[in-house]
């Protein structure tokens, strides 16, 4: 048996549908002479006939009743999936699976996402927020927004812009501990911070008026969720270094106290990052351009 082609499969069905050549036609937007060829090239890769043409009818012969019922429907469904695939590529639509941090997700997409799916309704949005990074091929994750620098690898990162940092502690910690005055100072006190990869302290790098001093500073506390760090900070257990973005309202209210003000801490880094491909799916590509479009009114900068 030679290959079939699903096109004539497809013409083939409609022609037995509608019982008539020249309605397949008009219904597919075809010549009757291409419908023809097609269903006639279809009966020779098969081998047999599959209609019986009159010249007031088009019946289907046996084999073609049976070739029709129990494709009839798998047609349908492929031919309504690769219309979908075709709309694809004019328009964002279908799933999008997006992966970001718990605070990221709360205190930003939150608040920015209505927008983005009153824009996009076609868009189903899927979206993950963990503590932890997640591996984007093994979940199937289509864009995630990461913070810092990002190691190599095959995936693709758009750096979005940065996030700046402040060291913080509520009133009351400072009352009870007393309130630093150089970074050095810090070795006396409680602090708290994320967990490093290797559990090793990790550098800090304060900027300020003697110049950039590095310090190795062992956390009292570690937590992997920022949202817990800060909820820790601003009940007094530590000093603990915050995005601008997550400590601002409690700053302006009193809540919490900026520590060192004249020593400033490196920006982070906040990427888009997507497995590798050679051109992005409209949803993912829409996604990016919104996320570029809200900077003005989202907490990162260039």
């Amino acid at each position: 048996m030679a290959k079939v082609d699903l096109n004539h499969l497809k013409v083939f069905a409609r022609v037995a549908r509608l019982g008539s050549f020249s309605a397949a036609a008009r219904e597919l937007g075809m010549p009757r002479s291409s419908v023809s060829r097609a269903v006639a090239a279809l009966e020779e890769a098969l081998g047999t006939r599959l209609l019986q043409r009159t010249t007031r009818a088009v019946v289907l012969t046996e084999a073609g009743a049976a070739l029709y019922r129990r494709s009839a429907e798998a047609i349908a469904e492929l031919s309504e999936a690769l219309d979908y695939m075709e709309g694809l590529g004019g328009r964002p639509a279908g799933p999008l699976r997006v992966s970001a941090g718990i605070g990221l997700g709360i205190k930003v997409l939150a608040e920015h996402l209505p927008a983005f799916l009153e824009r996009y309704p076609d868009i189903e949005v899927d979206l993950h927020l963990e503590s932890q990074r997640v591996d984007l091929i093994s979940e199937r994750i289509d864009v995630a927004l990461r913070f810092g620098d990002l190691p190599d690898s095959s995936l693709v990162a758009i750096r979005l812009g940065v996030l700046d940092r402040l060291l913080c502690a509520a009133p009351s910690y400072l009352s009870r501990y007393g309130t630093p005055e150089h970074p050095e100072d810090l070795v006396k006190h409680r602090l708290l911070d994320m967990p490093t990869p290797d559990h090793r302290p990790r550098r800090w790098q304060f900027n300020g008026p003697d110049g950039m001093v590095l310090l190795d500073l062992r956390p009292t506390t570690t937590v992997d969720e920022i949202l817990t760090l800060h909820k820790l900070v601003r009940g007094g257990a530590g000093i603990g270094d915050l995005s601008r973005y997550l400590c601002e309202e409690d700053l302006e209210a009193g809540r919490l106290v900026q520590v060192l003000p004249q020593w400033s801490l490196p920006p982070v880094p906040l990427s888009l990052l997507f497995p590798s491909r050679r051109e992005l799916a409209p949803a993912v590509r829409a996604f990016v351009d919104f996320m570029r479009e809200i900077e003005p009114l989202a907490p990162w900068h260039k």
